[in-house]
């Protein structure tokens, strides 16, 4: 009796394996932002001061069987060489999107952790982090997808016990020539 409970226990903690690791609709959204991509940036490292200005490029590309989007990027901040790379998910048990980071002017893997607008097309996402020049702090982005081919994304910075600042601001666009997929 104990065996065929086990057994059937296993079979029920499967299907919810199952169900909650099958892509659905948060991860057509993933699909559409695949692809080439150039950026323009503008980064401030003083909240009133003019902003610098960069360009850049990036590759997305779905893994995992449609999991998860990757982007791999290079360009430059503050004037900087710079390349990062993330991978941004949709979990289906927690119903949030998750994110992580890690680039070339740092040695943190940072975790992001936030939910969708009801039309799912603004993610905001927050990340605490122990910035080595401010301290404790929390991170936040705000992914806006325009259309197919244009996607804007800012970041702000709340230092603790002080008030939030746009850090960055990075406007995607689909390079021209370049086919998207269908989802």
């Amino acid at each position: 009796m104990a065996a065929q409970k086990t057994k059937m226990d296993m079979q029920k903690m499967m299907e919810i394996y199952k169900k909650v690791g099958t892509p659905g609709e948060q991860h057509k959204l993933l699909a559409k932002l695949e692809g080439s991509w150039t950026t323009r940036t503008k980064s401030w490292s003083v909240p009133d001061a003019p902003p610098a200005e960069s360009t850049g490029a990036c590759e997305r590309k779905l893994i995992l069987n449609g999991h998860y989007l990757q982007e791999e990027y290079s360009g430059d901040m503050m004037g900087i060489p710079f390349t990062g790379i993330s991978i941004l998910g949709y979990n289906n048990h927690t119903k949030k999107y998750e994110t992580t980071w890690c680039d070339s002017l740092s040695t943190a893997i940072f975790k992001f952790e936030g939910t969708a607008n009801r039309a799912g097309n603004i993610i905001t996402q927050e990340c605490r982090y122990d910035d080595p020049a401010r301290g404790p702090a929390v991170w936040r982005t705000v992914t806006r997808v325009r259309d197919d081919n244009t996607v804007e994304f800012e970041m702000f910075l709340t230092p603790r016990g002080k008030k939030e600042e746009k850090m960055m601001e990075m406007t995607y666009s689909r390079k021209e020539g370049v086919v998207r997929k269908a989802a």
